[in-house]
Parts: C-alpha cells; structure tokens; sequence
C-alpha cells in the first residue's frame, strides 16, 4: 500500500542514454519503483557541428513522451528533467528545452559540469561508507566526471572526454587503427593529467565507476548475455580485467562486436572509447581496481528531490 509516501522522479538526458528513476520516499532514503533506459544518442554529431540533430532530438523527446507517461502512471508528485554535456554543447538546445516543456509541463534543468559531479557522487556514496576516502569517476557520452571526496564532494572536474565525443573524434577505421587508439589514449591522458593535479587524490582512495561505460565491462567480465544489476553493481573489475577487455574489444570490426555476448546494441560502436577511457583513468590514477555502482546521477538527483521536499516541508 501507497500510503502518503511521496513519489519522485528524475529524467536525465544524456548525450548517449536518455534514463529514468522513479522512487518513493522511505525513513531511510528511497525505494526505487521503476529504473529505465533508453540509448538515444543525443549527442550525435554535437562536437562537430555544436548542434543537436534532428533525427537524434526526436528520438529522445519520444522517449521523455513515455517516462512522462510512465510518471503519470505511477503518481508522481515532483519530476526533475536534466540535460548534460550535449545540450550544453549544442547552439540549438533552446529546441530541446521547448520539447521536454511541452511533453512533461516540466521546465528541465541544464546542469552543468560541477552539479552532475555532484549528483552523481551523492548517488554513488548512497550505499557505501561515507567515511572512506572515495574518487568516482562518471564516463559519459559527452564528458567524464570525476569528484574525490569523504562522505561529500572535495574536489571535482568535468572533462569533455566522453565515449561518444572520442569514439566520433578519433576512431573512423573499422576495427580502430593503432593510430587511432593513439591519439584516443594521448588526448584523454593529457586532460586527466591536468585533473589529477586539481584533484589532488591520497594514494590508495578507492576508485568507484558509475554509468554505461563501467557497468558494460562489469557485464561482459560476468558473461551475463542481458544485463542484470544484481550481478553487477560493487562488482569489481582489475586493471588487468579492463585491459584486457579493452584490447579484445579492440581488435574486433563493428559486425564481430556485435555478436559480443552481453554488449548492449547502443554500445557497440563506443564501448572501445569508453574502455579507453576507464583504462587511463586507472593508469593516471594507480588504481589497481575499480568498484562498479549501479547508483549514479539518477540516485543523487532523486535525493536531492526528497531533500528539497524535506525541507519545505520543514520551513
């Protein structure tokens, strides 16, 4: 039974996934109700052209029309819409904004590199101790977050760095030629270099991945053939266990990817960017391991929610 719980969802637009939570307000925190995603590739062609493209814009306000729906359904009282590095990027984002209205009578939010750094580390430290030292890092289409912190955010850094952004840069061969890969690896080597000397990471902070990019490898390390986030969430993966499956991926041509046990259709494109990238974090960072989350920004998001509701309620 429902009861007077208060429901809450959060839609966060991203320029690979486009992703929904819907949870209800519990003593200690939420419980979720509903967890979706959709890859729609926003961000296609956005660093080339700063513009979203049309057939990509309507993909994804579909999808906002069926969330919205879906909220409906399950009686949502407050709904949070965010778009990151994409819409930030594009020069036509006011089209966007105008749809998500439109559809979700909801004027979205635009968060900007330090606010998604921010929600997402929320949303990771929602089950771990929030008295161990902690560097998360957020691969996504557009760009990479990474915030260290114990227990709230210290220090964070947005990167536009993401799977999408560098597989469209860099990767045009068909399986990625070696220099190819070469320049992939010296471009984000050198941003995050810069990151860590703002960071400022003590040896031995546990590295925590969140978002497509991680938990894909965590799948495939399992050999779950559909992923399962009861399998995969504080999963751990090695750094040997992301070089390998970084190099296998690779070496393999678009058609011979797809026929990957596990890999989601919408990643099989950029999951060799995204592998690339979570291997130089690693390599920068000396991390022997990263502990994958399955709660991320969505999470944080829907804290903030009940915690602004708390507090009006308060007032």
């Amino acid at each position: 039974m429902r009861g007077d719980a208060l429901r809450v969802a959060a839609i966060d637009v991203g320029t690979n996934s486009t992703r929904l939570l819907v949870a209800e307000e519990q003593p200690d925190g939420f419980r979720p109700l509903e967890r979706r995603m959709v890859i729609t590739r926003l961000g296609q062609g956005v660093d080339r052209r700063r513009l979203l493209d049309p057939e990509a814009l309507r993909r994804t306000l579909l999808t906002v029309a069926d969330y919205a729906a879906t909220c409906g359904e399950l009686g949502v009282e407050r709904l949070r819409v965010t778009g990151t590095s994409a819409v930030r990027d594009a020069r036509n984002r006011a089209e966007f904004f105008a749809g998500v209205k439109r559809l979700t009578g909801q004027e979205p939010e635009l968060l900007s590199g330090e606010s998604e750094a921010r929600a997402t580390f929320l949303g990771a430290l929602s089950d771990l101790d929030s008295s161990e030292p902690m560097l998360v890092v957020d691969i996504g289409g557009g760009s990479t977050e990474l915030i260290f912190g114990v227990g709230v955010p210290k220090r964070l850094v947005s990167l536009d760095v993401g799977c999408v952004r560098m597989f469209e840069k860099h990767l045009v061969s068909d399986p990625p030629a070696r220099h190819e890969l070469n320049a992939l690896r010296t471009e984000v080597t050198e941003a995050l270099a810069g990151a860590k000397d703002r960071l400022e990471v003590p040896g031995g902070t546990r590295l925590v991945g969140v978002a497509g990019t991680v938990t894909q490898l965590a799948a495939l390390k399992a050999g779950i053939p559909v992923h399962d986030s009861d399998v995969t969430h504080h999963a751990v993966l090695s750094h040997g266990d992301v070089r390998r499956l970084a190099r296998r991926l690779a070496i393999l041509p678009y058609d011979k990817r797809k026929q990957v046990k596990g890999l989601e259709p919408g990643r099989v494109d950029v999951i060799v960017a995204g592998a690339e990238i979570l291997l130089a974090v690693m390599e920068v960072f000396d991390a022997a391991e990263v502990l994958t989350s399955e709660k991320d920004i969505l999470d944080g998001l829907v804290l903030e929610l009940l915690e602004g509701a708390a507090a009006r309620r308060e007032a």
